[in-house]
């Protein structure tokens, strides 16, 4: 095969690849690596292993270790640095530990058939160690977990696991040794890294900063990008040069930039060269898998995929409880974290490089890795099933949590359900108790519930995406309901509930944009209000103020802003008690559809009011559901159209949707 034939190979079996992969919701790295097993050597052989291609594989795994300097941040260490170097640390520690003590009686009781020095048993060990960070945080935000008891666990150990690659990278060069220069080539790496660490991090954050000004300065896009390379290469580079790995120095490079301005654009500008090579490099690795090896030795790739899923899940259900966390919340931190990870690849191939690891044994190894991940959103979706069967005292912590929220809520009606108590929840709170309304606030973070309920607030610990949660906090009683975080999982479910149980109950969203606002309106969101937006709108206020514009003036046009945005403030219901220069002024006005109704049958979008000077706000649908003016579902009696326009023209159009 000619370079541009093999390049269209790759990326044919790429595409087709991460299509069938998210045809079936798995993560992209499961379609590459289905796309390299297929084309493989070992399978229909369109494609040989060459050296070129996995050269650019490794630039891969050089930007994929940029991304995670990138992402570095000591702040956030701090905040969960409990988790982190508590339940993160000792995880790594007892399942290396754990796994190579395992491996080597694995290798004595096979009669040497899988001999391996302890070199090799502690690389396998650290790499078997690693969970994989993209599929287990891609579902907690599916499943709208990660604020939860379990799911801050997790990340606590997946933040420490990204940590513990960069140690990891440094010691399989210098295992790969001889024996008699072993112990001299880890002191020599030991001494590169920690001096090369120290220098680069030390002078180098004034330097990066300095450099990146100056070239941001030329305005040029082109001179940006080629630099940004330049920066990552050049110090991969020169840990290489350090008899170090590439990684080692792409991990360092984005720390240093992740210190500086430019860090947000950085990770924009570098996610396409991360994506792409990253998905040649998971490519290359399952053009390693030989099936023929696994037919021949299928009970030893069973005993690599089910002995380290079951000891790493109970080596963290063991740690975790001892920690303070309930036996059912231990288990599913277990069963989250249990898989092998993408940087258990990038380490296995540093073995292969470095002769750690013979092919017969690597082919095992490497296909349990990829069917404990495929595994993985298995377990996570029948995770409740298999705590509730294992753990029995599960139950009782949970309703034990409800009746605590029961508890607080039984003697209230007409209140406010809070979901959410971070900062907005505590400021719409606040404004509450101004106006005397009666509020209850569900929150998944411990310290601040005891904290907040010390001080006399009523909150509550509770999961907001639990049925039973939201009913013991008297949902069908409550005059509304509001989600203060701004993800929009947690709101979806929130919504899917009140569907189901209270559809009376209006909710409203808090989102960062209007990108899911039809989404969420659809769901049965009675109004949304995007942080973007707003933001915008007090930003634009304060500017024009500044600027010399009456404020007067500055409130009219925020207002009429507004009015466009949010269809529950366009003008508001009239009462009785309005006043002669009220008569004539817009309003809003809820039209209820009887059977026989002319507008019966007809969608939303089709009713031609705009003539009459009426426009149609909602619907607010017979069986709960609250849709905008684009929906092209038929209507049927018992919806409720809320229109707005003048007194005159409201008539003319409840007489045209009645009668026609």
């Amino acid at each position: 095969m000619s370079s541009l034939a093999l390049t269209l190979l790759y990326l044919l079996a790429a595409v087709l690849g991460v299509v069938a992969c998210r045809l079936l919701r798995l993560p992209p790295m499961m379609g590459y690596l289905a796309a390299g097993i297929l084309i493989g050597p070992h399978a229909l052989a369109l494609a040989l292993n060459s050296e070129g291609v996995r050269h650019l594989g490794e630039f891969g795994v050089v930007f994929l270790m940029f991304t995670i300097g990138l992402e570095f941040s000591l702040p956030k260490l701090r905040a969960m640095r409990q988790l982190v170097f508590g339940l993160g640390l000792m995880q790594v520690l007892g399942s290396v530990l754990a796994f190579m003590a395992g491996l080597l009686l694995l290798s004595n009781g096979l009669g040497g058939v899988w001999e391996m020095g302890w070199q090799t048993a502690l690389a396998l060990a650290g790499t078997l160690t690693m969970s994989s960070t993209a599929i287990v945080v891609k579902l907690l935000a599916e499943r709208a977990e990660v604020d939860t008891e379990h799911g801050r666990r997790v990340m606590g150990i997946l933040l420490f696991q990204d940590l513990a690659v960069v140690p990891m990278l440094v010691l399989i060069p210098a295992l790969g040794s001889s024996p008699e220069q072993l112990l001299t080539a880890l002191a020599l790496a030991l001494v590169k890294a920690v001096v090369l660490v120290t220098v680069l991090l030390m002078g180098g954050q004034r330097v990066m900063r300095w450099w990146l000004t100056l070239v941001a300065r030329r305005k040029s896009e082109e001179l940006f990008m080629l630099n940004l390379l330049l920066v990552t290469l050049g110090l991969a580079w020169l840990t290489e040069l350090a008899g170090l790995s590439l990684a080692l120095g792409a991990f360092i490079a984005g720390v240093l930039v992740s210190e500086t301005p430019y860090h947000h654009q950085v990770g924009a500008d570098i996610r396409p060269f991360h994506d792409v090579l990253l998905g040649l490099f998971f490519i290359t690795v399952g053009m390693m898998l030989d099936w023929h090896i696994l037919v021949e030795h299928w009970a030893l790739v069973g005993l690599l995929l089910l002995v380290p899923l079951a000891l790493k899940a109970a080596i963290i259900f063991g740690l975790a409880h001892a920690r303070g966390a309930s036996a059912g919340v231990a288990l599913r931190t277990g069963l989250y974290a249990a898989q092998a990870g993408e940087f258990g690849f990038v380490l296995l191939a540093l073995m292969q490089t470095h002769q750690l690891i013979e092919p017969r044994l690597m082919n095992p190894v490497l296909a349990a890795m990829v069917l404990s991940m495929l595994a993985t959103p298995f377990l996570i979706q029948y995770s409740p099933q298999i705590v509730g069967r294992l753990v029995a005292s599960d139950w009782m912590q949970q309703s034990l949590q409800v009746t605590q929220i029961a508890r607080r809520a039984i003697n209230t009606a007409g209140h406010i359900v809070i979901c959410g108590y971070g900062r907005c929840g505590q400021n719409l709170a606040r404004l509450l108790e101004l106006e005397g309304i009666a509020y209850l606030a569900l929150d998944l973070d411990p310290d601040r519930v005891r904290q907040a309920a010390a001080a006399g607030n009523s909150v509550v610990f509770g999961d907001a995406t639990r049925m039973q949660a939201l009913r013991a906090a008297g949902l069908s009683r409550a005059a509304a309901v509001v989600v203060t975080t701004h993800e929009v999982p947690v709101a979806l479910k929130v919504l899917g509930h009140l569907r189901s149980e209270a559809p009376q109950v209006p909710v409203i969203v808090r989102t960062q944009d209007d990108t899911h606002l039809e989404q969420l309106r659809a769901a049965g969101a009675a109004e949304v209000v995007p942080e973007a937006i707003e933001g915008s709108l007090v930003l634009a206020g304060h500017a024009l103020a500044l600027v010399g514009v009456p404020l007067r003036r500055v409130v009219r046009l925020l207002q009429e802003q507004r009015n466009a945005r949010y269809g529950l403030l366009r003008n508001y219901f009239h009462g009785l008690d309005e006043t002669p220069t009220e008569r004539d002024q817009e309003r809003l006005a809820s039209i209820t559809l009887p059977e026989g109704a002319a507008a019966l049958g007809q969608s939303p979008a089709a009713l031609s009011l705009a003539p009459m000077g009426v426009q149609l706000v909602a619907v607010r649908h017979a069986n709960g559901r609250t849709s905008g003016p684009e929906d092209d579902q038929p209507l049927s009696g018992g919806d409720t159209l809320v229109l707005s326009g003048h007194p005159t023209a409201l008539q003319l159009a409840e007489e045209s949707l009645l009668r026609g």
